[in-house]
């Protein structure tokens, strides 16, 4: 299987949204897209062809009446969003997505992002692009059709307050956000009869790094400590520091709405920023294995499959939980679901024969029960791989 460039990884990652300004995010950036779901086929998707079209492109709106809430972007610009309604049975079929971004652990890093499409809706994209998950192409996209991004407050007038079926979905940054507002976006809807939750490429893991130190502690740490969000974490141990309960791990234990974990095993983002971040590597003896994972030494290859290890054992508990769903692949990429051929082609990575979008289209429409986890690097033929030029980031 081809693997994936830099220049195609990039692409699609460039597309970024504003920061929604609310209490628990407030100095740093959410990024948000909502998508309502057309009708939805009742039986499992066939093979898709090749042949996608263009994808849609969605006008962004500013809304400026969030100033008066206090709701506005790092630079003081209003929070903006891109949305394109469903129509017929779609109209009641919402589908959410929290797009990623990182996260400021400092008011220096936040005031870096004010020039950028992370911290001000003036650089964001005048039209964005729905691919993937987003995508209203069916070839893509084989459960849902038109995709669009709002505030949820907003949104409860426009129709979400009615929805009959409601998605909470993100990506890296957006993907552990996911995690933390998924109960909130339940009890948001208490007439919805169906409100699940996606997170892509967020289960980032408490690990040491290369160098033994736990340098994605620490910096939630300062994420923690910099928005005084402890107190969203009310089941966190009082003895653990507060970045700790920022983890997905620690996090998801609380979680009542059913969930659906997509990731990678060998996250490309994880290995560059949680395994082995600068600093933990002044020899640069891991930049080859960082941009390419065919080029990790024997060594280096037994530490990522550790880092595996620890991911299944850190999502072991979710594993009981029946009305909780899965796909832990083998491959060497970040997130998934916002890209057209790792979301869902004939090139789309596939664990016992199933794409990841089919997978999720199988769980929440209780098709079946999804657990798949992939079996350890190089087993599988189908992975779509990231080979880099340079070190992988967010912005």
């Amino acid at each position: 299987m081809p693997p994936l460039s830099a220049h195609q990884l990039r692409l699609w990652w460039r597309r970024r949204v504003a920061a929604l300004a609310v209490a628990l995010l407030a100095a740093a950036a959410l990024f948000f897209s909502l998508s309502r779901y057309a009708a939805a086929p009742p039986a499992a998707p066939k093979a898709p062809s090749y042949g996608h079209r263009l994808p849609t492109l969605v006008d962004i709106t500013l809304v400026h009446a969030a100033k008066d809430r206090g709701a506005v972007c790092l630079d003081g610009t209003p929070p903006a969003y891109h949305f394109q309604p469903g129509f017929g049975d779609g109209s009641h079929k919402w589908l959410l997505h929290l797009e990623g971004g990182s996260w400021c652990p400092s008011f220096k890093s936040c005031a870096n992002r004010k020039q950028t499409n992370l911290g001000s809706s003036a650089h964001m994209d005048s039209r964005a692009e729905f691919v993937g998950i987003l995508s209203d192409d069916p070839s893509q996209n084989p459960e849902a059709s038109v995709s669009g991004k709002q505030s949820w407050i907003e949104l409860l007038s426009k129709g979400l307050a009615r929805a009959k079926q409601a998605f909470l979905t993100g990506c890296s940054a957006g993907g552990l956000s996911t995690y933390i507002h998924c109960d909130d976006f339940r009890a948001l809807l208490p007439k919805t009869p169906i409100v699940k939750c996606l997170a892509d490429g967020g289960f980032f893991l408490d690990v040491e790094d290369i160098s033994g130190r736990r340098h994605m502690r620490s910096f939630y740490n300062g994420v923690a400590q910099l928005q005084d969000v402890r107190k969203k974490f009310p089941r966190c141990s009082s003895d653990m520091e507060p970045g700790q309960c920022f983890f997905p791990r620690e996090v998801a234990k609380a979680i009542t709405t059913p969930m659906f974990i997509l990731n990678p095993a060998y996250d490309v983002w994880q290995v560059e920023h949680v395994l082995s971040p600068a600093g933990s590597d002044p020899q640069n003896l891991w930049q080859d294995c960082r941009m390419d994972i065919t080029k990790c030494n024997s060594k280096q290859l037994e530490i990522l499959q550790g880092f595996r290890k620890e991911l299944l054992d850190a999502i072991s508990e979710f594993k009981n939980r029946r009305d909780w769903g899965m796909f832990i692949d083998s491959c060497f990429i970040h997130c998934q679901s916002m890209n057209a051929l790792t979301w869902h082609s004939p090139v789309a990575t596939r664990i016992n024969n199933k794409t990841a979008a089919e997978a999720v289209g199988d769980w929440f429409f209780g098709r079946r029960e999804v657990k798949e986890i992939d079996c350890e690097y190089p087993c599988n033929p189908t992975c779509y791989n990231a080979v880099l030029d340079r070190p992988y980031k967010e912005d």
